[in-house]
């Protein structure tokens, strides 16, 4: 099938994706992007990305930052990259602590046994580079616990070893960051999930346990105190297309670009609606006419560069990983 005949006749195309206000205008079909009919599949993120990087089941889908970029830095070249930004985070100012740890700012981390439901997962990854370059902590400085066993990991598809000079243990099949924390076997937790799926075991809602609190007291204001001095507003998803698709019907992925515009053009219109709050988060400019979600190279090439120094730094990739590597040619001028 080529170009001309998809005036007539539209591309069939799976994609996997996850449930948020930017996507759902695609998953529900408000919006279709031109000469392609999407079956999408909506599922946790945490399956989604080990079903793709595992068995590449869908033909586009949503995909971890960090693992696409390990993935390709080892010479994985199944996906091609789109400048399609799903999610973000200020992911440190998730981190919980438990009270009776005695960990009342970052510097307080170190030494501490610390879980990560994976430590190469693109949440981690951000939560380490800022305490690293904003406060002084350093991944060699904590005792990560993992949950996700090699066989239910995003890693277990990238060959992910531990850093050297980090200390990376398992956490026991039988039990779960949830479960280790409620027994004092760990200190703090530097992503946590418990939303049920595939790949992730916690189930215990510890942000509402007395028992513990978030190490930023007021994460909302440490997140604003942080994009405004770095203007970093990090980046967790991306979208990729398998490449046996892109090989043959490159135009995809311009097609599905201006798709997910059109998408967050929606998304942008009703965050608009709640000028007030979205103004004190910082998700939006001064003059509250300017959304800072956007999709594309050009409005987000401090963040991609970003998050691949930080992932060379902490030896997730054994070289820096450039722009024009992630994503697909056509689309590095978007």
């Amino acid at each position: 099938m080529n170009k001309d005949t998809c005036n007539i006749m539209n591309l069939q195309l799976s994609i996997g994706i996850t449930d948020n206000p930017r996507t759902w205008p695609i998953i529900d079909g408000t919006v279709k992007p031109d000469g392609i009919d999407l079956m999408p599949t909506v599922l946790h993120p945490s399956e989604l990305f080990w079903r793709q990087l595992h068995f590449a089941e869908f033909a586009v889908a949503e995909m971890s930052c960090s693992s696409f970029m390990i993935a390709l830095g080892r010479g994985d070249a199944r996906f091609v990259g789109l400048p399609v930004f799903t999610t973000r985070r200020f992911f440190h100012t998730g981190i919980l602590v438990a009270r009776k740890a005695g960990i009342d700012k970052p510097a307080d981390l170190k030494g501490k046994r610390v879980g990560v439901p994976e430590y190469q997962q693109t949440a981690a990854l951000w939560a380490r580079g800022v305490l690293q370059h904003e406060f002084g902590v350093t991944p060699a400085d904590i005792e990560f616990w993992m949950e996700r066993t090699p066989e239910k990991s995003h890693g277990g598809a990238t060959g992910f070893t531990p850093p050297p000079g980090v200390v990376v243990k398992q956490i026991p099949a039988d039990k779960s960051i949830g479960s280790m924390m409620l027994a004092g076997e760990l200190d703090a937790a530097l992503h946590y999930l418990s939303g049920r799926n595939l790949v992730d075991r916690s189930r215990a809602d510890l942000a509402s346990h007395p028992d513990f609190k978030y190490l930023f007291p007021d994460p909302v204001a440490e997140g604003i105190r942080y994009y405004r001095k770095t203007g970093l507003f990090p980046i967790n998803h991306q979208a990729v297309v398998r490449r046996d698709i892109f090989d043959k019907e490159p135009w995809v992925v311009l097609n599905l670009l201006k798709a997910f515009n059109r998408a967050n053009h929606i998304a942008n219109a009703q965050r608009l609606e709640h000028v007030d709050y979205h103004l004190a988060t910082g998700l939006l400019s001064g003059d509250a006419k300017t959304p800072l979600l956007h999709h594309g190279v050009k409005a987000n090439r401090k963040v991609i560069e970003t998050i691949a120094q930080y992932s060379l730094e902490q030896g997730l990739t054994r070289r820096l990983i450039k722009i024009d590597e992630l994503y697909a040619p056509n689309a590095l001028e978007s």
